[in-house]
């Protein structure tokens, strides 16, 4: 049915408050299924790559690297607006959903090129997130039903579309809401807000119907002892703060910096990122497979108190910042948790052994407040993903020690600075 036809039906049945309130509930549900199904085949792809290392334990030498640059090559040939996270599109979309190059941003084919790109990126063993891509391709799948029903894509449309993407990405609908109050919208109406939490509502009850009651990480059940929190919540702070703001400072840079030896690197996009797939590979090879994939199931355990190799953390620290320079397709969401939880294990050291879990959780909200600079975001989204109210204020004392932290390493936002990119031209 086109949407000329569409609208004749529409019209004459439903006034244009209730069809833009028709138009949230549809996307809402259809992003919500979209981001099952993208979840769903991240893992099988993960698991995929899993095999092939299995088989072949040299394959990865040749395969990450060449589909680094073939991604990075396609992507900046046909969609340039898919490359890196997802999030610094819809940042960017959202402040001018009415121009043109938002209007691509947030377009279904870019969306799609997100979807399957990503999914290579795990398909080569990348540390590439499917969240930040999931915010992007439930903006333009919100976006597309808008138009397709006849109502306009304002900003909000645009926020609400992006937060229901980290709702239903995290399964943490508290998330999603706070993720659009922190970073997707710069000022956030009485309105706006209504329709980020109808949108989180309808992508929350899809997936729970769909993929089921689960909690992200599994629920947990940390205890510390005061004294404990006191010494653990500062040093998680400070130390996930000023490394995650040398992570952002370092993507940053290699977005806008001026000095010769990024600009060298700019001019050749594909031969940088064959070189950054090879050493992904290398990291992975030489580490037994610790810097593939997303790292959730090693996160997991860290986070239940199970020991992994103290080179865990400095490994996917090196192969995330890695991927993320090389500017293919993928989000940091799900490495950076990984990258804090190891330097959580690496803190927990200098900790009694039963304290090991809860030092972990420490230092992955230290870690991921550093890189991403939202502590409201990081507690809210860090809590729904573990089911424990029990460390909420250490997490909100870790939390804002690492956003000041971060700030005096790099004082620019990492997703703020990278929206720019995608900002409309100025005539």
């Amino acid at each position: 049915m086109t949407a000329s036809r569409l609208d004749r039906l529409l019209h004459p049945v439903i006034g244009p408050t209730a069809r833009g309130r028709l138009a949230a509930i549809v996307g809402a549900a259809m992003l919500s299924l979209v981001a099952i199904a993208f979840a769903a085949a991240g893992e099988q792809a993960q698991h995929a790559f899993a095999r092939l290392v299995g088989a072949v334990w040299w394959a990865p030498l040749f395969v990450t690297p060449l589909t680094f640059a073939g991604i990075v090559a396609l992507t900046r040939a046909h969609w340039p607006e898919a490359k890196g996270s997802g999030i610094p599109q819809v940042m960017a979309a959202g402040r001018a959903p009415g121009a043109a190059s938002s209007v691509q941003l947030i377009a279904l084919p870019v969306a799609a090129a997100k979807f399957a790109f990503t999914l290579l990126m795990l398909l080569a063993g990348a540390p590439a997130g499917r969240e930040g891509p999931t915010v992007q391709i439930s903006a333009a799948v919100m976006a597309a039903v808008h138009r397709w029903m006849r109502v306009p894509v304002t900003t909000g449309v645009v926020i609400a579309g992006g937060a229901a993407g980290v709702a239903a990405a995290f399964n943490t609908p508290l998330a999603g809401v706070a993720f659009a109050i922190e970073e997707l919208a710069s000022a956030f109406e009485q309105r706006v807000a209504a329709m980020v939490m109808v949108t989180v509502m309808v992508s929350g009850l899809i997936s729970l119907g769909v993929a089921g009651d689960y909690v992200y990480f599994g629920a947990m059940s940390q205890q510390l002892p005061l004294r404990a929190m006191v010494l653990a919540a500062p040093l998680a702070g400070m130390a996930g703060g000023l490394l995650g703001g040398l992570f952002a400072k370092a993507l940053i840079a290699m977005a806008w910096s001026r000095h010769r030896a990024f600009l060298a690197i700019r001019s050749r996009p594909v031969g940088w990122a064959f070189a950054c797939g090879f050493i992904v590979a290398v990291i992975g090879v030489v580490t037994g497979g610790l810097s593939w994939g997303t790292g959730y199931d090693a996160t997991r355990s860290l986070l239940g108190g199970e020991a992994h190799p103290l080179l865990f953390g400095p490994a996917r620290f090196v192969a995330t910042l890695a991927t993320a320079l090389s500017g293919a397709p993928g989000g940091i969401f799900a490495p950076t948790l990984s990258v804090g939880a190891g330097l959580g294990q690496l803190l927990a050291q200098v900790f009694p052994r039963d304290e090991a879990g809860a030092i972990v959780l420490l230092g992955l909200i230290g870690y991921f407040a550093g890189v991403v600079r939202a502590p409201l975001t990081a507690v809210i989204i860090v809590s729904e993903m573990t089911a424990d109210r029990s460390m909420i204020l250490p997490l909100f004392a870790t939390a804002l020690i690492a956003d000041q932290a971060s700030a005096a390493v790099c004082p620019q936002k990492l997703y703020h600075a990278l929206a720019r990119q995608f900002a409309p031209a100025r005539r």
